[in-house]
């Protein structure tokens, strides 16, 4: 007898512009990474010691759980070429292909609304109070635009340009950057301030489709980010080494004190050399999207 397998898929994603300054009601722009993927594999028997109290265990209990399958015993895999901790929705996509593993092993219908809300609920063993950016955006095949209160909106790019993704090898560490950002206080608001209005800069040069004023909004808020304390010298050498090498602008992307930086290329010709230029400063991984 053919042994039954559920298998799940969803991708990466990664933040354009935006944060930070959209705890404070600005927008974030987000981007869907398709070629960057989690699959999940699961099958009848029991999960392994280890895998009972993470992320992607929940996601496969609330699954279960819903389907009326809670006491039905899952084991289950997982492939990643998602980082962890980089500020790409690593928890987010695992738990969207652990949930739609889950319903295809029992061949059960998912529509995107419960896909959304289950994944949301195993985002909080992650991320306590999550936005829903993350899951939105790995659940998306076009860019995103969120504002906190407001929601959520599509955002449509067609730039002809490159974004160049490079790893910093280092997790990213978004509750203690946003403790330096409290700390800080009053001398924290204006740069806060600029952040958001660099984002709606940079929201409209999309629309215009004007590259440079987009490069140089990202590299100014790169140093505002620098700024309120929440960069690293690793991210600092890679935005320096992109824009030295011709990108239009770089960025740290994400919580920050690691994680990646994301630079904007325009001329097909230089991607590959500033991708390889990035790994020889120091660069784990580096990634190249069509925006």
């Amino acid at each position: 007898m053919k042994e039954v397998l559920g298998v799940g898929q969803a991708h990466s994603k990664i933040i354009l512009m935006g944060e930070h300054a959209v705890v404070y009601g600005y927008p974030a722009l987000a981007l869907p990474l398709a070629d960057i993927r989690v699959t999940c594999q699961v099958k009848a028997g029991q999960p392994k010691t280890h895998q009972t109290d993470d992320t992607l265990a929940h996601a496969i209990n609330l699954a279960k759980n819903h389907l009326g399958q809670a006491a039905y015993p899952l084991s289950y895999t997982i492939e990643s070429q998602v980082p962890r901790q980089r500020g790409m929705g690593s928890s987010a996509a695992v738990s969207l292909a652990a949930i739609r593993a889950v319903f295809d092993y029992f061949d059960a219908d998912l529509a995107d609304d419960l896909l959304r809300d289950l994944a949301n609920q195993a985002e909080r063993v992650a991320h306590s109070n999550p936005s829903g950016l993350d899951v939105r955006t790995c659940m998306s095949n076009q860019a995103i635009k969120y504002i906190r209160n407001k929601g959520f909106e599509p955002l449509h790019l067609n730039l002809g340009a490159y974004l160049v993704i490079a790893d910093t090898g280092i997790h990213g560490q978004t509750k203690e950057a946003v403790q330096k950002i409290a700390d800080l206080g009053q001398q924290a608001e204006q740069l806060l301030a600029d952040l958001g209005q660099l984002t709606l800069a940079a929201e409209e040069a999309i629309a215009q489709k004007d590259l440079s004023s987009l490069g140089q909004g990202m590299t100014q808020a790169h140093y505002k980010l620098a700024e309120l304390g929440v960069s690293c010298l690793e991210a600092d050498t890679l935005v320096a080494t992109a824009l030295e090498a011709g990108a239009l602008g770089a960025k740290m992307s994400g919580g920050g004190l690691g994680g990646c930086i994301i630079a904007l290329v325009a001329n097909p010709q230089q991607v590959a050399d500033i991708s390889q230029l990035l790994k020889e400063k120091g660069a784990q991984q580096t990634w190249i999207r069509e925006l």
